[in-house]
């Protein structure tokens, strides 16, 4: 189907007109700038007629006779051109072809679309039409205005409806051009007329002597201030007093960017219009109170918002309301949008290029080649068996899949579905396959399958899968391209919505290259500043090639050498530094007031968070782990609790876990796991309980392996080949992203200290404490709450001063011990009790 549909899309390509005309870029401007110059001469020949035409009317008749010059400023040929469509074409409106030329030159020149030449080309070759006719029918007093055709038209047009009615004609053809091309209309010619009578009846109240009496709300005979720049606020408004209705300009009085972030310097806070000196030297009626000079302010000045007024009946009582806090962070927000733009996560790396198709490997036989005659063998082995068993089958259908054909049968009525389902070993045993797989029901068909593998399977390579549109278009957020379907369609899930994936398969049957095409799917999709990795990599073998994207994709604990780990201790620390990073993004959803990833990141990215609050953007955060069987064996429930808990509580906060093992017991993929991990995919395993643990159905034994697999969602499963993608090839995709610019480091995970630590002996002198140590402490007191993170935020600090800050305040006593992702206990109830606390330790001293 697939060939099918691309040769059809490009024989419709061939055909479209559009794609027809396409022109290399060196021709259309050669072309552009011919009629560039073209335009250019007529214009000259046209303005020379008007001079010297006369004088070249004999010239033009004669354009082979060499002995006759022409006065004309392009020669003969500007001579016989413009004879041609002035006096013998259009007249005057002949000016319109030479704009006409311009314009489409120009275009073609400068490569922009012709598509908008349709509507010019149209119009103005109307208005040609048009005004030829326009100025043929004075063409008695001036004959060149008209030109012939113009003449002409008139003369046809005059002896069936005379010139009153041409003149009609006339007029009506004016109205279309001035409707639909200038876009003139009675209403446009009403709102102009009312909005210069507005403009008039404003012009004269102004200037009307009642109204500058009041326009200032004072009178200058009646009072005047000697300097008013000195006078106190105070002593103008005892001055300056309305003498008529107050009235109050709502709209200056509303919130604006500009008067919230800048300092508001005018002292009239009553609505009134300001002072204005006059040009006469002002002299003083009234005596003021001495003004005495400022004194400086000994703390920081605070700019309030400007408040808006209620006006009220009673002028001397007014209301002043707040505004909205949150209004101003979205005025505030907008601003800054409107100035720079929204926040681009991508900027520090903003010349990184994504991998390209090349690197994957092209592969010769990848087309899904149909043997009629094994379908058609089969198709009678099947019919043939269930006869036996007296089932008959009233419509039979095949469809060819890469490594499975699934044949869809419709029984007779009457036959039990049961009694299909338990002939799967005798049709197994009739078509001598590896393996069949019964689906009875297929659902939502009124069909029963059966799934035969193919004699010569095919392999999906990562490169078709990766190219096809189903992937290149998905609008996921974590997109993954599985491989391709049993009806050959390219299978893509969202990691992002699953929330997490759980895969289990025997050795070799393709776990480790379903591993890599996950990875190299999202590679393909994602900006390192979107997506980091945690490589969990026990056999030390499987992932060490995604080491040279250390500082673009992974994510590793501070102080650590390898980002890909293998000691099962840093595993266990690696898992409960994720939980702590779980508890601080939450933080900081709860502070954004969002519930997840997404809407927090898409209000970051419209500025309205503060990074000055710890607020960043969250990129999303994938845990592989290669087998986690052995992370049980040797660690146990240290591995399953923070497993658990991130499975349960990460997935709005952009956590996702991907868990691989070759032994999915129960007592490995335990029921609080199995819980929290609705998406699985299972490749060929040894027994149906192995089948039944990883997917709580059989049918997993039944597959033919390299892989062959099953993947569910909680719903229903789904039969995939997954894509091959060779250790070559993902070594050259990170080669390609190594080699660019990248991160100064990984991205650094919190600080996580295990029971290890508790033995570090944390006596430091006094004096070698941290110059922020008492700012640091006073945090910690007043928040209850002692984390290296919430220093970080609160201090802007990184990983290891924050680290050693907590280390110095636990072993002041400020703090309490560590106890794992927990938050430590505070000692010291309040500030009062800390200022005591330092008094003691420098008396001691």
């Amino acid at each position: 189907m697939a060939p099918k549909k691309s040769q059809n899309t490009s024989t419709e390509n061939e055909s479209s007109p559009i794609s027809s005309f396409k022109m290399k870029r060196q021709y259309q401007f050669i072309l552009g700038s011919l009629f560039l110059l073209l335009a250019l001469a007529m214009g000259v020949a046209f303005i020379s007629y008007f001079v010297n035409g006369h004088v070249d009317q004999s010239v033009a008749n004669a354009f082979i006779d060499r002995e006759k010059e022409a006065q004309n400023w392009m020669g003969k040929s500007g001579a016989w051109m413009a004879e041609t469509l002035i006096p013998n074409g259009f007249g005057v409106a002949s000016f319109l072809l030479v704009k006409l030329l311009f314009v489409t030159g120009a275009f073609m020149a400068l490569d922009l679309p012709l598509k908008r030449l349709k509507s010019m080309w149209f119009w103005d070759l109307f208005a040609l039409i048009v005004l030829s006719l326009l100025f043929g029918f004075f063409a008695n007093s001036l004959p060149e205005l008209g030109g012939t055709v113009g003449f002409e038209i008139n003369s046809f047009i005059q002896d069936y409806i005379g010139k009153t009615g041409t003149l009609l004609v006339l007029v009506f053809c004016i109205l279309l051009y001035m409707i639909f091309k200038i876009r003139w209309s009675p209403d446009t010619l009403k709102a102009f007329y009312e909005k210069k009578k507005a403009d008039l009846e404003a012009d004269i109240a102004a200037t009307s002597p009642e109204n500058n009496t009041q326009a200032g709300a004072y009178n200058l005979e009646e009072y005047a201030v000697s300097d008013p720049e000195n006078t106190p606020d105070y002593a103008i408004e005892e001055l300056v007093q309305p003498k008529s209705s107050f009235e109050i300009d709502k709209e200056a009085l509303k919130p604006t960017i500009s008067s919230y972030s800048g300092i508001d310097l005018n002292p009239n806070k009553s609505g009134l219009s300001p002072i204005h000196e006059p040009d006469v030297e002002p002299v003083l009626v009234t005596p003021t109170p001495p003004i005495t000079p400022p004194t400086p302010l000994s703390t920081p000045l605070t700019v309030e918002p400007p408040k808006e007024i209620i006006p009220t009946q009673d002028e001397s009582f007014v209301i002043e309301k707040a505004p909205d806090e949150d209004l101003i962070v979205e005025n505030l927000a907008a601003k800054l949008v409107e100035d720079f733009g929204l926040f681009d996560p991508t900027l520090e790396l903003s010349h990184y290029k994504f991998p390209t198709l090349e690197l994957l490997k092209d592969y010769s036989s990848v087309g899904i080649t149909i043997n009629q005659e094994e379908l058609e063998e089969n198709k009678n082995r099947i019919v043939e068996t269930l006869r036996n068993y007296k089932i008959d089958i009233a419509q039979i259908k095949a469809t060819v899949g890469p490594s499975v054909t699934l044949y869809e049968i419709v029984p007779e009525a009457g036959i039990r579905i049961s009694k299909i389902k338990s002939l799967e070993d005798d049709i197994a045993l009739s078509l001598s396959a590896l393996g069949i797989r019964i689906i009875a029901p297929i659902p939502g068909k009124g069909t029963i399958g059966i799934e035969v593998p193919n004699k010569n399977p095919t392999m999906v390579p990562m490169k078709t899968v990766i190219a096809a549109s189903r992937f290149q278009e998905a609008e996921m957020e974590l997109p993954i391209a599985l491989g391709k379907t049993i009806s050959n369609e390219t299978f893509v899930v969202d990691l992002a919505k699953m929330p997490h994936l759980l895969m289990a398969g025997a050795t070799g049957q393709g776990k480790s290259v379903g591993l890599n095409a996950v990875l190299t799917s999202l590679l393909y999709k994602k900006h390192p500043a979107e997506v980091k990795f945690v490589l969990v990599d026990p056999k030390k073998v499987e992932l060490t090639l995604f080491n040279k994207i250390e500082r673009h994709y992974l994510a590793k604990l501070p102080d650590t050498e390898d980002a890909i780990i293998t000691d099962n201790n840093k595993v266990i620390n690696t898992l409960n530094s994720l939980c702590i990073e779980m508890d601080n993004r939450y933080s900081l959803l709860k502070d954004a007031m969002v519930r997840n990833i997404k809407e927090y990141n898409e209000k970051f990215k419209s500025r309205k968070l503060n990074p000055e609050l710890g607020h960043r953007f969250l990129p999303y955060i994938v845990l592989v782990v290669d087998e986690f069987a052995d992370l049980i064996m040797t660690a146990g429930k240290e591995v399953e609790t923070p497993i658990a808990r991130l499975a349960q509580l990460a997935r709005a906060i952009g956590i996702h876990l991907i868990i691989a093992t070759q032994r999915p017991s129960v007592n490995v993929i335990t029921g609080i796991i199995k819980a929290n991990f609705p998406a699985r995919i299972a490749f060929r395993v040894t027994s149906k309980i192995d089948s039944r643990t990883i997917l709580d159905t059989q049918g997993a034994e039944q597959l033919i392996g390299r892989g062959d697999l099953l993947y569910t969602n909680g719903n229903d499963l789904v039969r995939v080949q997954c894509a091959f993608v060779d250790t070559p090839e993902v070594e050259k995709i990170v080669d390609y992203i190594g080699s660019q610019k990248a991160y100064a480091t990984a991205y650094q995970l919190p600080e996580y200290v295990g029971e290890e630590g508790s033995n570090v002996n944390l006596e430091f002198d006094i004096s070698e404490r941290d110059p922020m140590f008492r700012e640091a402490a006073e945090i910690i007191v007043t928040a209850q709450q002692g984390s290296a993170s919430l220093l970080q935020r609160k201090l802007k600090l990184g990983y290891n001063r924050a680290g050693r800050l907590i280390d110095q305040l636990e072993a002041a006593g400020i703090v309490g011990p560590f106890e794992g992702s927990k938050a430590r206990t505070v000692n010291i109830p309040d500030l009062v009790a800390l200022e005591h606390f330092f008094t003691n330790e420098q008396n001691e001293n």
